[in-house]
């Protein structure tokens, strides 16, 4: 067995490499090196967030809730309907302002903290270091757009690269993710491709920037049982290829807790509950956890 200092020592090297491979930016790469007696330390988590949120006509639909998601991390966010799930999503990414919502507390992704940027700054963040995969796949694209055109605008929104030297990129991330790559499938409109085609499309726009945050909103709500496992399969794949965290928030328990490293049960706008599945599972300590697993199916 190695000793502690041997584990410290790996662990580093696999979040440098993480880090790197991640960013791809030198000075994103120094927020993460905060000084400790003169020499670089590795800050832990990759994003450390704070939030309390309230709507014009609803109080408290997130109170003081703390949520970190560390590099290389698949951490599953359960909760009910009404809970606060999609609320924390859009307030991770600064957009509930169209809601009137208003947030307070910390969002600190990459040693930063983004409750104090501005939109502008927010754009850069959006899509390059952090980016969501909507639910309601059909209802998130544009029905009037082809599919290679809101590929493109997806690019070109957070990136002044051009977008045909993206081609190869494009081409093995549609191969990656079980899509056709040739261009008739990319001039077809979403209305000719099946719903879970569409959340695959979803998928490869939310990596086209390679983010080292991906948060999954509901990413199978919409889908039949085996294209749910194929989906979620694809994340889990993807994470580990690419080296990204994920946030995958979700209402059902039991496979979100079989692809991910940790679960946080959220009820009545807070984290009530937070570690590995199998912990939860067996050995629930809060009340509303445990009504949780008593609900699931029991098979003889």
């Amino acid at each position: 067995m190695c000793s502690p200092q041997c584990r410290r020592q790996c662990a580093t090297r696999r979040r440098l490499h993480f880090l790197r491979t991640c960013t791809g930016t030198s000075n994103i790469y120094r927020w993460l090196l905060l000084p400790s007696g003169g020499s670089a330390r590795l800050a832990g988590a990759l994003l450390s967030a704070e939030l309390s949120v309230d709507y014009p006509q609803k109080k408290g639909v997130l109170r003081d809730l703390r949520i970190d998601v560390f590099p290389g991390e698949i951490l599953g966010l359960v909760g009910q309907s009404g809970s606060g799930k999609s609320t924390l999503a859009l307030a991770l990414l600064k957009l509930l302002s169209h809601t009137g919502a208003k947030a307070n507390g910390r969002i600190v992704l990459l040693g930063q903290d983004l409750l104090s940027y501005s939109e502008r700054q927010m754009r850069s963040v959006r899509g390059r270091l952090m980016s969501l995969i909507p639910q309601s796949p059909l209802a998130a694209l544009n029905p009037a757009l082809r599919i290679g055109t809101q590929m493109r605008e997806a690019w070109r929104a957070h990136s002044r690269e051009s977008w045909d030297s993206q081609t190869k990129r494009v081409t093995e991330l549609l191969a990656s993710s079980g899509l056709p790559s040739e261009e008739a499938f990319l001039r077809r409109f979403p209305g000719e491709v099946s719903v879970g085609q569409a959340q695959r499309i979803l998928i490869v726009m939310s990596l086209l920037h390679a983010p080292a945050l991906l948060i999954a909103d509901e990413p199978t709500s919409a889908l039949d049982p085996i294209t749910q496992r194929d989906v979620l399969d694809l994340i889990a794949r993807v994470t580990t290829e690419r080296h990204m965290s994920v946030l995958l928030i979700s209402h059902d328990l039991v496979s979100t807790a079989g692809l991910c490293h940790r679960l946080a049960i959220l009820h009545d706008g807070t984290i009530v509950e937070c570690g590995p599945p199998k912990q939860l599972l067996h050995l629930p300590l809060h009340p509303y956890t445990q009504r949780l697993v008593q609900s699931l199916p029991k098979w003889t």
